[in-house]
């Protein structure tokens, strides 16, 4: 009996899934990287949401700082003014992006709050948080004081030498044991070369964190519980979001039912902060530690990253407004491979759309439909007796779904979409090569089994699609009337006619000069 109990205890805590983007700063006007991460584990939630997988998915907003600050007395503004104002930037992207996040976290709010002054609190009970004086170089842009050598690098701007009395956490206690921690979990962080960074990065003494700002110099924080002359450091409060937003302090058993179930995704450009500063208090507080932390590459201009001070920022609703959100998804989900940096060109997306959405899956749909409506009066037909050919095809479909799901594991997410594109490009060569449209002439009752193979083909392949291009293929299951069917082959109902459609995804022509 006990044995029984373990078995579906297992079960239900492989079937929690909580994913999280990074907390965005609210000052940061939204781009294709902003963007790339939130698509990214909307369509890990959605595939694992197809699995059967209970899912948690957490975004939000960054809203304390010293660039806040500054911004609002720029503005003549309040700072919650301020990030009222910016913050509707965030969530009317998510909309036009088709994001279906579970809960929008702002740093701002009440709840939030509690949970950063209860756990600085119980870090100070706990010994890990002292007072000291502390000189050195300070990045206003990074809101961090930084080391000599980080200062000579050019890298930071707006540097200035501060000497001021702070609150130091005590991560340096900790580094032994979250170097201990990698090691035996391999997959704690992903890919593999992030986790090599980090160890090298604590092969060096880890110093302690400043988590304190004096209010005299910057005002806009959440206030220490402890100290009310001291506002709390920005990475400090943010971190915390991950573990607000699933109740720690407030709701034990919401808490416990998501953590540590957690894959944070991020840029690795805050590799870091998530992977040493989160580990270390998380230590400190006593809550087990995030089960992955991924950490993908950047998005290039011309092999460049992307900055404001250069100018350019790519804006994800222009290329909706101008291709479709569907293409959009798709593009930025298939191109960037994990853990590498992609460079992105309107002529790599103009490619990539009109190779694999247009002439691949789109012309598909045209084919299927076209020969069902000239043979069978727009009528699904039955599937006869299978040959070789209808087999292979058949057993590609299975194979396929079931790289799928291995893929989302590993968070391999091209390598998914790659598979699918494969079952329709093989699904467009079995036509050509089975040629119903010469079949129909001496056996229409082969005709119509190769067309039901084709047609559930296809419609197996919107259903892995679905977590990348919504819309789209839905609209696919909708004409196939298809909707709500599983990727399982046979689901696709004989008998039923298909509906009228224009074309899924037109042509882009591009002008030669």
């Amino acid at each position: 009996m006990e044995r029984v109990r373990k078995y579906i205890l297992e079960k239900a805590m492989k079937n929690k899934i909580y994913i999280t983007t990074p907390i965005y700063y609210v000052n940061d006007k939204p781009h294709i990287g902003h963007a790339y991460t939130t698509i990214l584990a909307d369509v890990l939630a959605r595939y694992h949401k197809a699995e059967g997988d209970n899912v948690f998915f957490l975004t939000g907003l960054d809203e304390h700082g010293q660039k806040v600050q500054q911004a609002a007395q720029e503005r003549n503004l309040s700072e919650q003014a301020h990030c009222d104002d910016l913050a509707p930037r965030f969530t009317q992207l998510w909309e036009k992006l088709e994001i279906q996040n579970t809960d929008f976290i702002r740093t701002t709010e009440n709840r939030h709050i509690k949970v950063v002054q209860n756990a600085l609190q119980k870090v100070y009970d706990a010994g890990d948080i002292y007072a000291d004086e502390y000189e050195g170089w300070y990045s206003v842009s990074e809101e961090r004081f930084i080391t000599k050598t980080e200062k000579e690098s050019g890298a930071f701007r707006d540097v200035k030498k501060l000497k001021e009395r702070n609150w130091f956490f005590k991560m340096s206690k900790y580094q032994q044991k979250l170097i201990d921690h990698i090691n035996d979990n391999p997959d704690f962080i992903q890919p593999e070369h992030r986790k090599n960074e980090v160890l090298g990065f604590l092969k060096q003494p880890l110093g302690d964190l400043c988590i304190s700002r004096p209010k005299e110099r910057m005002s806009w924080g959440i206030e220490i519980p402890f100290d009310k002359d001291y506002v709390t450091y920005v990475w400090f409060d943010a971190l915390l979001n991950y573990i607000t937003g699933i109740g720690y302090g407030v709701d034990d058993e919401k808490f416990k039912t998501w953590w540590p179930h957690v894959t944070h995704l991020m840029a690795k450009d805050i590799l870091t902060t998530h992977c040493v500063y989160w580990p270390t208090m998380l230590f400190s507080l006593g809550i087990s530690l995030p089960k992955k932390i991924f950490a993908h590459g950047w998005w290039l201009i011309g092999k460049t990253k992307m900055s404001k001070s250069l100018g350019n920022i790519v804006d994800p609703l222009d290329l909706v407004d101008q291709y479709g959100v569907d293409a959009v998804r798709y593009y930025l989900m298939g191109e960037m491979v994990l853990g590498q940096d992609a460079n992105f060109t309107v002529e790599s997306f103009i490619k990539r759309y009109n190779s694999d959405l247009a002439n691949d899956f789109g012309n598909l749909l045209n084919r299927v439909s076209g020969l069902i409506q000239k043979n069978f009066s727009g009528i699904v037909p039955e599937c006869g007796q299978m040959v070789k050919e209808d087999e292979e095809l058949k057993q590609l479909a299975k194979r396929v779904n079931e790289l799928i799901i291995k893929s989302i594991r590993s968070l391999e997410v091209h390598t998914a979409i790659y598979a699918t594109m494969e079952l329709v490009r093989m699904t467009n060569l079995y036509l050509e090569r089975q040629a119903p449209w010469k079949v129909a002439k001496q056996d229409l009752e082969r005709a119509a089994t190769i067309l039901y193979v084709a047609t559930e083909a296809l419609r197996i392949a919107a259903v892995q699609l679905l977590p990348v291009i919504p819309s789209k293929a839905q609209e696919v299951l909708d004409i196939l009337s298809a909707k709500e069917t599983p990727s399982k082959w046979g689901s696709l109902v004989s008998g039923v006619a298909l509906k009228t459609h224009e074309a899924l995804f037109p042509r882009i022509e591009v002008e030669k000069e």
